[in-house]
């Protein structure tokens, strides 16, 4: 049995140190350095060229995406497995497009965890199940056509604004649309800034003037 070379790299200390005890008491895993930020795994990786660095997203002085969007081009041959706590499209596609081979969320089990670490290192792409599911629709959904407003959107985003200019308030878009409330409050904190407005009536009024909302 190969052993599986891993850096890991988190900024909490002790969501690291508890990675880090859990992939060393196995006997085909071994955690050849540790990092609490961007910047630092990317030495690291370059220093002990592991198998898999295990990367949040969100770190001081380097964040995750940069950081495996670095990492791809000094160590191409590492997998970059993301862990983190973000779930949301911008996140997930932004890791994919950098280059990450896998993308969990923390919360999952150990198993998971460890299953994605030997997937990654074998050549594999995988995926947390909600975060699959958004990867298989975004590669099968064609591509926005050019007369649709807000391109930059994505296309939940976008029905959320439709319904915003409706006049539905986020409870009542969550219902029709069969999603938490806390769902619909951050993808309208990212309509907002995708669409550089201050608040739900600038929103409100650039939806309805491209003619959404009827």
């Amino acid at each position: 049995m190969s052993t599986i070379r891993v850096v890991v790299a988190d900024d909490h200390p002790i969501v690291r140190a508890g990675l880090t005890a859990l992939l060393s008491s196995l006997p085909d895993i071994e955690v050849v350095a540790v990092a609490a930020n961007g910047r630092e795994a990317v030495r690291e990786v370059v220093s002990t060229r592991p198998d898999v660095a295990l990367l949040d997203l969100k770190m001081p002085e380097l964040d995750g995406i940069a950081a495996t969007r670095e990492l791809a081009r000094v160590a191409p041959g590492v997998a970059v497995l993301v862990l983190t706590m973000y779930d949301d499209d911008d996140s997930v596609f932004a890791a994919m497009r950098a280059g990450a081979r896998g993308y969990l969320v923390k919360g999952v089990e150990q198993d998971d965890i460890l299953r994605a670490i030997r997937s990654v290192a074998a050549g594999e792409a995988i995926f947390g199940p909600g975060v699959a599911q958004r990867v298989l629709g975004f590669l099968t959904t064609p591509p926005v056509p050019a007369d649709v407003p807000f391109p930059e959107l994505s296309t939940r985003e976008r029905t959320i604004l439709d319904e915003l200019a409706a006049g539905l308030n986020n409870s009542a878009i969550a219902a029709r649309l069969g999603i938490a409330p806390k769902t619909v409050a951050n993808n309208v904190s990212a309509i907002f800034a995708k669409l550089q407005v201050a608040d739900r009536a600038q929103a409100i009024i650039r939806a309805r003037d491209a003619g959404l909302g009827r």
